[in-house]
């Protein structure tokens, strides 16, 4: 199985390679759910580390409904992504219904053309989740990242697993949120083939649905959680 780690500073990017991790989704700001790394910082991970990189597209916090300067943004942030050899974007963006904005993840696809494509957990607060994941199968999106609409990925394992079923084989469903090496198990028993995890020691609060649902986090990737969450996924 194929781990990546959330990472939130070089030092996490460093840590997750270090520690045998397969790629990471690089970020910075977990406290408001990711946003887009600093240019410095993508820089540096792509220059000094060889772990495959996949860099959150997502300029602020919040909701995920962009105006169009914030769509130009997006493009111009996924644009130096690629001229850094950066393996793939995450991203997305919903419309103020929460539905996917079709026209608007149709413009980071284009601007990410080469690289993979994850849609991120934007599909746990959309309204109709599972059509929503029809829809971008039908755009060529590599991947999707999902908790399964809950809190963590162990509350949302039913809703991945239908996920997966509608899913076929033509789209990667990658759990996220709240994975350990204490339950990381239940997604290699349920035939997952990757889950995503930040792999830090937790210090604030569990993120609420409207705030990404993402666990909020201010420390580095723990490189024995990763090595044991490694060995539970063997």
């Amino acid at each position: 199985m194929i781990l990546e780690i959330c990472a939130n500073s070089f030092e996490s990017a460093k840590t997750a390679q270090e520690a045998g991790a397969h790629r990471i989704e690089l970020c910075e700001d977990l406290s408001i759910g990711g946003i887009t790394p600093s240019y410095t910082l993508i820089e540096k991970v792509r220059s000094l580390l060889t772990i495959e990189t996949h860099v959150l597209i997502r300029p602020r916090g919040g909701n995920f409904c962009y105006d169009e300067d914030e769509l130009q943004q997006m493009e111009k942030d996924i644009a130096f992504c690629k001229e850094m050899g950066c393996n793939g974007v995450v991203s997305g963006t919903l419309t103020s219904e929460g539905k996917l904005d079709h026209q608007g993840t149709q413009r980071l696809i284009e601007a990410a053309r080469g690289m993979e494509f994850t849609f991120h957990r934007a599909i746990d607060v959309a309204r109709k989740p599972q059509q929503l994941l029809r829809e971008i199968i039908l755009m060529g999106i590599t991947r999707v990242l999902s908790s399964g609409t809950k809190a963590t990925a162990e509350e949302g394992l039913p809703i991945l697993q239908k996920f997966q079923e509608i899913s076929n084989g033509q789209i990667q469903i990658m759990p996220g949120g709240g994975i350990t090496s204490q339950n990381a198990f239940l997604f290699k028993d349920a035939e997952f083939q990757m889950v995503h995890t930040s792999a830090t020691t937790k210090k604030g609060v569990q993120a609420s649905l409207d705030d990404l649902m993402q666990s909020q986090s201010t420390g580095n990737s723990n490189p024995e959680e990763i090595k044991k969450i490694l060995e539970a996924l063997s």
